[in-house]
Formats: structure tokens, sequence, C-alpha cells
């Protein structure tokens, strides 16, 4: 039977459903080249298939893609040199008047007579100076280093949403052993349960423990359904990761990815080690570098600006007045050439500079944080692995001749099931035993997963693979 928040699942089916029908229709072919289609999982999911599909359909890389084409856009408009301006004119002197003196004077000097004018103009919308007092240049430089920390900000992206992956199916690993131990243990239960019965009608123990030991069996199936739960919310957690849109499919995952071993380069490694590392290796810290480029460029832009944009122009005028002639006023064709320029005589992009100045400040204070933070991740995951290994370690019984606290819990169980059965135990150190190794199995699963995600978080704290 499936669990409350299952039957909830196809109402995401048909929100999806709806949101895609409410999109434009002239944007579907390229909605559909943007957005890939929900992914579908195996029925077992290994690790490395799992971060496949994500790279494939994880909806975070889109967004980080879209950021970094947007940068890409931006270099593209600051290296854009500015079209030229054309104008044309056409103009009518209405105070004209034809004579015929006038007609004889113009047909006299082979002009025309006429009250139109006609101009041409021309305009560089300041392009050589733009291109001469090297503000492309600085523009180009700063958009370039923006777009090396936007595709930087995506590999950071796969780095921290990679780490959420990882994380998410060892919970889903953890989940499933629990599950499958909760199961075990309903199952060796109820035979334990029938055990009792035969013997309670057989008058060889008290009602008072046929009622515990049937309490321990309902506790038993209480377990199974709690850790079907578990086991379903890490599913969709990990499902919702890997793109999936829709019913949350029943798919299992490599138990084995929980097995204890040590990576060599983490065995071999020191904490300088890794920080060096980590520093050489940080998305997010060369990012933080490339935007602090960025920002220096901006701030020599803001203070080139103050020279002011010179425009150069051409003109062609001819016609009436100032072409042919008007009432006895011939008047040849002209080219004119004109420099015009902004006067910076109020403001001289004093607020231009200032922004500029703040940003690459807060640019300069990013990188430091930044800094500060790979080396706080860095001790904060080597710590957390160093004490994850500790509990798995004493769990197993690694550097102990005589086993470790699962065998003892289990051993322990072991020889108050075989007391109870020969009446040299009670049945409340029956249950007590029973518990306690029942817990003990429990933490255990919980310490290999603990283990691995500090694995995980370490590796995502270097930026290197490390298995």
């Amino acid at each position: 039977m499936r669990s409350g928040p299952s039957r909830v699942l196809p109402l995401v089916v048909v929100a999806v459903a709806v949101v895609e029908a409410a999109a434009p229709v002239g944007n579907g072919p390229a909605r559909a080249a943007v957005v890939p289609r929900g992914a579908e999982l195996p029925a077992l999911l290994t690790l490395d298939e799992a971060l496949g599909i994500w790279r494939q359909h994880g909806l975070d890389l889109l967004l980080a893609d879209a950021a970094v084409k947007s940068s890409e856009g931006a270099v593209v408009i600051a290296g854009a040199v500015a079209n030229p301006v054309a104008s044309a004119t056409i103009s009518n002197w209405f105070t004209y008047q034809w004579t015929k003196a006038s007609d004889f004077d113009c047909n006299f000097t082979g002009a025309v007579c006429t009250p139109w004018g006609y101009s041409f103009n021309l305009s560089d919308s300041a392009a050589i100076e733009d291109a001469l007092s090297g503000k492309r240049a600085l523009r180009l430089r700063a958009a370039r280093n923006a777009l090396a920390a936007a595709k930087m900000s995506w590999v950071d992206a796969a780095r921290t949403v990679g780490l959420q992956v990882k994380s998410a199916y060892v919970q889903v690993a953890q989940a499933q052993l629990a599950h499958r131990f909760a199961t075990e243990v309903a199952l060796s239960e109820a035979t334990t349960l029938k055990k009792f019965q035969d013997r309670f009608q057989a008058g060889a123990i008290s009602d008072g423990d046929l009622r515990r030991m049937e309490v321990t069996k309902l506790e038993a199936d209480q377990a199974v359904d709690s850790a079907e739960a578990a086991l379903r919310q890490a599913r969709a957690a990990l499902a919702l990761l890997l793109g999936v849109r829709g019913d949350l499919p029943e798919f299992d995952v490599d138990a084995k990815v929980l097995d204890y071993q040590e990576p060599r380069q983490i065995r071999d490694a020191t904490p300088f080690l890794l920080v060096k590392t980590a520093f050489d290796d940080r998305p997010d810290l060369l990012s933080s570098a490339y935007a602090r480029a960025s920002a220096d460029a901006q701030r020599e832009v803001a203070r080139r600006k103050t020279f002011p944009d010179i425009t150069l122009a051409l003109n062609y005028q001819w016609g009436g007045a100032g072409g042919w002639s008007v009432d006895n006023a011939p008047t040849g064709p002209q080219i004119m050439l004109s420099l015009s320029a902004p006067l910076p005589a109020f403001y001289q992009m004093q607020g231009e500079q200032r922004q500029a100045e703040a940003q690459r400040e807060a640019a300069n204070v990013q990188q430091a944080k930044t800094t500060a933070q790979v080396a706080s991740d860095v001790g904060t995951a080597y710590a957390a692995y160093l004490a994850s290994k500790e509990l798995v370690q004493r769990m197993e019984g690694s550097r102990r001749a005589n086993g470790g606290l699962l065998e003892s819990a289990k051993g322990a169980f072991d020889i108050a099931a075989a007391q109870y059965d020969k009446g040299a135990a009670s049945l409340t150190e029956y249950l007590d035993a029973l518990r306690t190794y029942l817990a003990t199995k429990n933490e255990y699963f919980g310490d290999l997963a603990t283990y691995w995600t500090s694995v995980f978080q370490l590796e995502a704290a270097v930026g290197r693979d490390l298995r």
C-alpha cells in the first residue's frame, strides 16, 4: 500500500501538464530544446548513473547555463562598435517667390530655381573616439572577466549541487538498509511470537510475557512502516535533484556504496595539503578572483568616461538657398565636417565612479571572505571526516582484535536469546539485548551514511575528487 504522500504525487503530474500547456505556443520548440524531459530512473540506480542523469536533467545546472549565456551576451554587447547614424532632411523656403527676373537669372547661371533644399548627414556615433580612447577595450576586459566568473560559478554550482546529489544518494542507501533490516527483524519477531504463543499454550510462560512479546512484535511492525516512510522521503529528495518531474518511481540504489573504506588520497593527505589544493581548485575562489578583475576594469571604465564622447559627422547639402539658387541667390553644394562633444561643465561622472569603486571594494571583500570560507570548509569537513571515521571503525572493530560495538551487541543478543531459551535469562534481559542490538545496527547504518557524506563534503570543500 502506498503511503499518504505518494497518493498526492499524481497531482504533480497534473500541475506539470498545466504549466507546459500554459506556455506560449510560439516558444514551444525553443522551450523543448532548453528544458529536457523529466528524468527516467532505472530499477537499480548506481551513484555514477545518478550523477550522469543529474548532469543531463538537473535544472540547477540549466539555470547556471543561462547565467553563462547571459554573460556571453554581455561580452558581445561590450565589444560592439556603435552603428553609424544617417539622417536626411528636406526643407522648403516658404518665403520664396518666383519672378520673371529670378527665372531669367537662374537660367542665365545654369541653376534651377526651386524653393526646396536637401541635406544628408552621417555620424559615427562616437565609435572612433570610443576605440581610440580605450573605452571599448576596457568594457571588453570587464565583460570577459565577468564571463569567466560566470563559468566558474557554473562549475561551483556543479560542485555544490553534486554534493547534494551524492548526499541524497547516501541517504537513500541508508534508508534502504534500514528498511531491509526492519523487515528482517519483523519477520523474525513474527516467528518468535509464534513460539511464545505455543509456549503459552503449553503453560511454559505467563500471560504477561506473551503480552510483552506481542508489544515487541508490534514495535517491529511500526519500525517497518517508519523505515518505509523514510525510504520514500529519501527517494523523493533524490528524484527531485535528478530532474524527475511527476510520479515518484520505485527504484533501489546500490547499497554497497556505504561499504567502509578509506580513500587513499584522503589517507595520505594532510590538512595543509588539503587547504592548498582547495586554494588551487575551488571554483568559487577562482570566480571571486575573476569578479574582482572585472570590478577593476569597470572602475577604469568609469574613470575613462570622464573623457567626453566626441562624435564625428559629415554633412552634405544642396538645393534652395543652400545648394542651387533662390531669388537671385545662387549657392553651390556644401560638404561640412563637424565635431561634437558634451561639455563636462556640471557633471563629471562622479556617481558612476563612486559606484564602480564600491563594486571593486565589495569584490575585494568577497574574495577575502571566499578565501576564509574555503579554509573553514576544508577544516570543518576534515574534522567531520575524522570523527565519522572513528565512529565506523569503533562499530566495525577495525582497530580491535576482539571485534567492535556492532559485533558485541549482536553477540550479547545471541547469548541472551540462547540463555532465555534455556531458562537461564529473564525475558527482560532478552528484550533489553534485542533493543540494544536493533539500536546499534541502525546507528551503524547512520554512521556509514555520515562517514560517506563527510567524504563527499571534504571533496566539495577541496574542489576535487579524492576517491
